[in-house]
């Protein structure tokens, strides 16, 4: 383990990436300026001269292309990550990703050995081009893993897990954690399952069910509100749901709210309320609550951006 303070959130996804490459002599990164430049967040900095040129590919500003050949490399016995410079150009290879990486291995046992990478999420000022939380566009297509860490352990050991997994998986990594989230991560090289929900927080009064960001508010107001005993569920993976930690959280409290920074209509809120509410009707002490960000584009604005956030919204 790291000493005091440990790695930053955007440093354990580095970590995890570098042990992958090393581990993976046929693992090809791809992406818009990730070579020399090292990415517009700096995370594969210093690859392109430790693995070579033909390992850390800086691609065109096209999305669909780069996306299709991973999965090309994909069926010539390769392993192949995908970053997205921010995760809302993903639109430009979403028929890539929902019709042919998500429904290969369906049509005729081929495995999509990809990866792509999501820096998502606001709280940066960026705007509503490159602050979108549209992790719940894929969670209903069958065939893709969908993952969403809030630490730096977990950010380490799920992108591991993630590009070991011989089928697709999205990997959501929220920008404003990258630099102001720290935490111990172990040395060595190790997985996080997939699938798996992480208890954060025992307590009696409500469960918050969450992750990514909102792991942390719910976290902070916790320690704010001392007189609530709140009990926090991070879902750490929102494709498949750990739904056996779904219904302890509803049983340890019988009160629920959900909660995400993406937009309330047709968040995965919603979708894990409809599913407690069917079975987990028994356990409920009140109706489920979801708490979100406003249906409204990501303001430019800071101030503006803030009220945006679900944070803001309880």
């Amino acid at each position: 383990m790291r000493g005091v303070g440990g790695l930053r959130f955007i440093d354990a996804i580095k970590e995890g990436l570098h042990q992958s490459m090393q581990r993976h002599s046929n693992l090809i990164l791809m992406g818009q300026d990730i070579a020399e430049y090292g990415g517009a967040f700096k995370i594969t900095e210093g690859f392109v001269n430790e693995f070579g040129k033909e390992r850390v590919r800086n691609t065109p500003i096209c999305e669909s292309a780069i996306v299709g050949t991973a999965l090309g490399l994909s069926l010539e016995g390769y392993k192949s990550m995908v970053e997205m410079q921010f995760a809302d150009f993903v639109t430009c290879g979403f028929n890539q990703i929902v019709n042919n990486l998500a429904k290969i291995h369906y049509r005729w046992g081929q495995n999509a050995d990809v990866v792509i990478r999501m820096p998502a999420g606001g709280g940066v000022g960026a705007g509503p081009f490159h602050s979108q939380s549209n992790e719940a566009w894929f969670t209903k297509v069958p065939g893709l893993k969908v993952v969403y860490p809030s630490t730096p352990a977990d950010a380490k050991g799920l992108l591991i897990a993630a590009i070991n997994d011989p089928n697709p998986v999205l990997y959501f990594e929220h920008k404003a954690l990258y630099r102001s989230v720290s935490g111990e991560v172990p040395d060595e090289y190790y997985e996080i399952e997939i699938g798996k929900a992480r208890h954060v927080r025992e307590g009696d009064d409500v469960s918050i069910i969450t992750y990514g960001s909102g792991v942390h508010w719910a976290d902070d107001y916790a320690a704010e509100h001392p007189e609530i005993s709140i009990d926090i569920l991070d879902l750490r993976t929102l494709a498949p749901l750990d739904y056996f930690a779904i219904r302890e959280a509803v049983q340890r409290t019988g009160r629920v709210l959900l909660l995400h920074e993406d937009t309330l209509i047709g968040g995965i809120g919603g979708e894990i309320a409809a599913w407690i509410g069917e079975h987990c009707f028994d356990l409920l002490d009140a109706p489920v609550m979801r708490c979100a960000s406003l249906d409204t584009p990501v303001p430019f604005n800071t101030e503006l951006e803030q009220n945006f956030l679900g944070e803001k919204r309880g």
